[in-house]
């Protein structure tokens, strides 16, 4: 009997944790989402026929979008478990690899594309929810009024604050309270949906039809709107590979989806009675005595909903180093448990100043309505694209269904996305300004690097070129062992190369250590090495780790003791090439964007530090190169 409840214990306490992360975004956005179906630029009347329509095409947008096409379908495509745009963008690339000295190919463009938008919605999520959720404080009194800006962003301000302390701590009570918060809703819309019964004849589907015919070009607009529900849908998938499949359908289909729904139905119920109540329908649910209370909650699930947004940021973070698209950043683990807990200084602070100033331009969480959406609906149409090749290479589709499934999703992305393209000259434009700004550094790092090594071989001779022709000229051979580092195992690390031509000398043992990036989320431990013997005392040794992982040196060298070479990393020599660029009007790239690569390259993190290396026993040799 034990062994049966072990399974259902564990699934349990990870949907729990689940719903503290995953559903965050989405389970907040019954605090703006249906009062800007209704905003004064719409020019529609809070009439039944009117609500009801609206709350059918919210139904069928949570059924469709969130249920159909990421529980059952995008969540089928997991990379070794792994969910989230780069990690799709990986698994479509498995059986067609991408060649970056050619360019970038439309499935690695596509994905940075994704990734930028995610980054928007990073910094407009807190900006808005925070927002929002303090804004009840004006319903109460009009003395709130003047502090609630303030109030927003000192909130802001303490939750990036919080952020190099990890959110390890606090992720045991996220699950909690967002379990509290989602009752809230069920409780609150289901006391008035039972005054109002009738408004259930929205989950009839024929409603949402009638609405968008009978106002083709205002109910247009609304799906903008509308789409408010859908925020954060992305997380369901991104989230994977922290909970599991099963945890985070449990999560919705017991708990979020259901909540939710009643809701929405209570809100709609109650502008059916009242519309005036339609100035903040999410706190006229709740009775006088339990405002503040419903307050300090909304403010605590937002806080938590930015706190996951914040999170996805850094792993997203994480996985673009990885992977090529963006320079090392200095990382801090804070946790000593958790592989996953990890914190960017600069990443957290950029994201800060565009928060803040996000609250204090469009200052109210209305105005931000307008540019929230378009950064999620261009990534959700993005992972549809990538679908139809992961669907046809690693599912194994045939044609004709993955274009039917593809295609169908694809109408419903591009209808969304094209009504929040309404919101452009509204507010619509920082994210796509935002996103693009990031696009470029991302593709600007990748093609650069690429450039870098086309130089490298050129300028360096293979491996064992080195060892037939410069090797021999080595007049001295020092006892004990060396390590290069060589991002190309099979180019002569330039750090090689000039330790030779200057000091005439190198150890008698040399390992040239690659670190390459799979595109699997992780490596198993003990994955084997691969090692080659080269003549004169030279060993190429590859390693590999996974997207979501930071590559350790001292790991790599424990497990070379199993292949019978010893080198206690207390009398061993780290050797790094330490690269310095300089832009020249070259063909590769412009020359704006080699300045840019440049700019990139003087603010990365230390290859010491990136690899655990001990500073005291590393030795970095210098070298220009034009690009």
């Amino acid at each position: 009997m034990q062994k049966h409840l072990q399974p259902s214990s564990a699934s349990a306490s990870l949907t729990i944790a689940a719903m503290g992360v995953v559903y965050g975004d989405i389970g907040t956005s019954p605090l703006y989402a249906l009062r800007e179906c209704f905003h004064e630029s719409h020019g529609l009347a809070v009439t039944p026929d009117n609500v009801l329509g609206i709350l059918s095409l919210i139904v069928w947008s949570l059924v469709l979008v969130v249920t159909v096409k990421y529980l059952l379908f995008v969540m089928k495509a997991d990379n070794d478990g792994e969910g989230g745009m780069l990690a799709l963008m990986a698994l479509s690339q498995r059986s067609h690899p991408v060649n970056l000295r050619k360019g970038l190919s439309l499935v690695v463009s596509l994905g940075l594309v994704g990734v930028a938008f995610l980054y928007s919605d990073g910094i407009i999520t807190p900006a808005i929810s925070v927002l929002s959720a303090v804004e009840g404080l004006t319903l109460a009194t009009d003395v709130f009024t003047p502090y609630v800006l303030p109030i927003t962003v000192g909130l802001v301000a303490l939750l990036f604050t919080l952020q190099r302390r990890g959110s390890g701590a606090l992720g045991s009570v996220f699950g909690p309270i967002m379990l509290v918060w989602f009752a809230a809703l069920a409780l609150l819309g289901l006391h008035s949906l039972i005054q109002t019964p009738a408004v259930l004849f929205a989950a009839n589907p024929l409603y949402a039809a009638t609405f968008l015919i009978h106002h083709a070009g205002i109910g247009f607009l609304v799906l903008g709107s509308v789409f408010l529900v859908l925020t954060g849908a992305e997380a369901l998938y991104a989230d994977m590979g922290h909970f599991g499949r099963h945890p985070i359908q449990l999560g919705w289909f017991a708990v979020a989806l259901p909540a939710l729904l009643l809701q929405y139905f209570g809100q709609g119920a109650l502008l059916m009675r009242d519309p005036a109540a339609l100035a903040n329908p999410f706190y006229h649910l709740a009775p006088d005595w339990m405002l503040y209370p419903l307050i300090a909650l909304a403010t605590m699930a937002t806080i938590i909903a930015s706190q996951a947004m914040l999170s996805g940021a850094f792993s997203l973070t994480l996985q673009a180093v990885q992977l090529g698209y963006l320079p090392p950043l200095r990382i801090t683990h804070t946790s000593a448990e958790q592989h996953g807990q990890i914190y960017f200084a600069l990443l957290n602070w950029l994201m800060f100043v565009g928060t803040v100033a996000l609250i204090l331009s469009f200052g109210s969480s209305s105005n931000l309505a307008a540019a929230y959406g378009i950064a999620v609906s261009g990534s959700m149409i993005i992972t549809t694209l990538l679908m139809y090749r992961v669907t046809r290479s690693h599912l194994g589709w045939s044609a004709t269904p993955a274009v039917m499934a593809v295609g169908a999703f694809l109408c419903i992305d591009l209808a969304f996305f094209l009504a929040n393209a309404q919101k452009i000259p509204h507010g619509g434009w920082f994210p796509l300004l935002l996103g693009a700004a990031i696009f470029t550094v991302m593709s600007t790092w990748a093609r650069g690097r690429a450039i870098v090594a086309e130089h490298l071989r050129v300028q360096f001779p293979p491996l064992r070129e080195f060892v037939g022709e410069v090797l021999p000229k080595v007049e001295y051979r020092t006892a004990g062992q060396a390590v290069f580092l060589s991002q190309h195992p099979d180019i002569t690390p330039p750090a090689l190369l000039q330790n030779v031509r200057h000091n005439k000398t190198l150890h008698k043992r040399v390992y040239v250590l690659t670190v390459r990036t799979e595109h699997v989320p992780f490596v198993p431990a003990g994955a084997p090495l691969e090692i080659t013997i080269v003549p004169e005392g030279l060993f190429q040794v590859i390693a590999r780790c996974g997207f979501m992982e930071t590559p350790d040196i001292p790991r790599v060298l424990t497990q070379l003791a199993v292949h019978g070479h010893v080198l206690p990393i207390q009398d061993t020599t780290f050797f790094l090439s330490r690269i310095t660029f300089l832009a020249t009007p070259k063909p590769g790239m412009a020359i704006w964007r080699e300045k840019l690569f440049v700019l990139l390259s003087r603010n990365t993190q230390r290859a010491s530090s990136y690899f655990h290396l001990p500073s005291e026993q590393v030795v970095e040799i210098g070298l220009v190169l034009e690009i």
